[in-house]
Formats: C-alpha cells, structure tokens, sequence
C-alpha cells in the first residue's frame, strides 16, 4: 500500500508499482531523514516541481537518518524499476555499494548534495561546503577583529554527522582561514549529527565548562539555534554570536532567524532541487542526453541587512 499525499507517494511497504497509477514516469526519491528542516524543503520544492509534470509518478522514502533503512528502501526500488533514482545518502561509505547496485542496472542516479565514496552515479549536484566554510570563517575573523580589535576569541564549534562530506568540508573551509591567528581557539568542540535538540544538550556542557565564548559555530541553522535555546536558558546568549549554514526561507528557517536577531549570520546552502528536477527531466525525456558528472551551485552569505531580501528569494512554499 502507498499513502499518497497530493503529488507524493510515501511509501508504507515499499511496493511502489508503477501500475497503480499508469503514469509514464516513476521517479524514486531515496531521502536520508525527512525530520530535518533542510530535508522537509527539499520534499517539498520536489513535490512542487514535479507536479508541474502529470505523467511523473514522485514516490519518496524517508530512511530517518538509518543507512540501513536507506540501503534496503533503495534496493526495494531498485526492484521497481524506476525510471529515475534520486538519491541523498545519509553516510558516504554505507550507500556507495548499493547506489552502485542501481547504477549498474541501468537506472539513472542522481547523488543530491551529498558525496559516496566511489562515483556511483549519473550525476552529483552540489554545492560547495569547502568555499561555505571559507566564509564563515572569515566572517568569524572579521567579527572578531571588529570585537577586539584584532583577530582573537573563543570559539564553540557544533559539527554535523560525522563522516559526511558537506561536515568535512564545513569544518575544514572554516578552520583554513581560522587557523592563520594563533589567537583565535575553538575551546569547544562536540557532535550533534545535524539535530537542534543534540546541539542544546552539547552547548549546555560548553557553557557549563567555558565561562567566555565569543561564537559559536554551527554547521546548520538547528543546531546553531539549539546552541542559542541553551544560552538564553542561562542568560548567557548575549555574550557571544551564534552562525549557521542552510539558509532556508520560511517562518522557521535561518533566514528567519537571522531577521529576528538570534543568528548573526547564515550561508545559503542551495536545495540542490531545482536542478536535479531539470537534469532529471532531461534524462527522462531526451534520449540521448549525458549530464554532466556534477553541477555545483552557488551559495550567498544572509546578514540582518540582506535577510529580507534573502527571506523572499529562497522561501520553497
């Protein structure tokens, strides 16, 4: 059985025959966790633009931020056949063999946003989180500059699941630029696998443990804001400034919560979607057609300045 909401099919047991609706097109969407915001957005801009198509069939599976769930759920679409497979893996190295298991049975792959280990692939659209990281920490060197003077302060750095390219890239893009004021020192460093809820916990244990923090660095929007619940908690949270990565629009994004004062910064990470629905459609539609082997999309830095602006451009629905 499928439960089907408006243009989505959301599995329940994975049967996702393309004969129950006779539509010429079954696109499988492979989603690593819909409980993220950035991942909800994704669904939805999906949903979106492949109901512009009446003869694509979108179904999506939600694997819940468990590689074991995404592999099976890829190989039970691998079963289906689709005529397109979308894939956001949740870890590089567990979905790198069955994305290849898809790949080699001739149906094309498009790898969204984040890497495997091997090319396993049609095609990987992107952004790019090293450039990302390079501007957050440059932001943090210019804030802290403008703070002291000259490039000095604390640091309590929140990273992402670990093993992911777009943590990778997050941290090392920012501490490439940190790392050239010896002045500068992340005095904090914990993991809360991308989820507000993980990163209050851990920025509590920072402030119980650090009595200066200057920024906290975020790898997303929820956990920069989970860090700032726990240091408005302690009447802490004007002492420093709190940055994320994502960018999304809406009431509940990091642009909003930039243009309500709680994060100073964001950095636009692109949905990735918009293309993929182009690429994919290409493929679909016009025999012949090679994509590229990746598309890399641009990011742009929200400060209170821009943020309406921002607000506007990126808001999905």
């Amino acid at each position: 059985m499928l439960a089907v909401l408006g243009a989505v099919c959301v599995p329940l047991t994975l049967d996702c025959s393309r004969k129950l609706s006779g539509k010429k097109y079954l696109v499988a969407f492979s989603q690593c966790n819909n409980a993220e915001p950035y991942r909800a957005a994704q669904n939805a801009l999906m949903t979106r633009l492949f109901s512009q198509d009446p003869d694509v069939d979108l179904v999506i599976a939600d694997a819940q931020q468990d590689d074991s769930k995404q592999v099976d759920q890829i190989e039970a679409f691998i079963r289906e056949r689709p005529n397109l497979l979308i894939v956001a893996p949740n870890e590089r190295t567990p979905l790198t063999a069955v994305m290849g298991r898809a790949y080699d049975s001739k149906i094309p792959v498009i790898c969204l946003e984040r890497d495997i280990v091997q090319p396993n692939y049609t095609t990987y659209i992107k952004a790019d989180n090293r450039k990302i990281g390079e501007m957050a920490g440059q932001f943090i060197v210019d804030r802290l500059k403008k703070k002291y003077g000259t490039p000095r302060g604390n640091i309590v750095e929140i990273r992402g699941l670990l093993g992911i390219e777009a943590e990778m890239d997050r941290y090392r893009g920012a501490h490439a630029v940190m790392s050239q004021f010896l002045e500068i020192k992340v005095v904090h460093e914990a993991v809360a696998d991308w989820l507000q809820s993980k990163a209050k916990d851990r920025m509590t244990e920072a402030l119980r443990a650090q009595s200066q923090i200057d920024v906290v660095y975020g790898h997303n929007d929820p956990m920069a804001v989970g860090a700032y619940l726990a240091a408005r908690e302690l009447g802490r949270e004007k002492e420093m400034i709190f940055i994320g990565i994502d960018g999304l629009g809406g009431p509940g994004g990091g642009i909003q919560k930039v243009r309500d004062g709680i994060l100073a910064v964001t950095f636009v990470y692109p949905l990735c979607v918009d293309k993929a629905v182009e690429i994919g459609n290409r493929i679909l539609r016009e025999p012949g057609f090679r994509p590229n082997k990746s598309y890399t999309m641009d990011s742009v830095m929200v400060t209170p300045e821009n943020a309406s602006e921002m607000y506007k451009r990126f808001t999905v629905i």
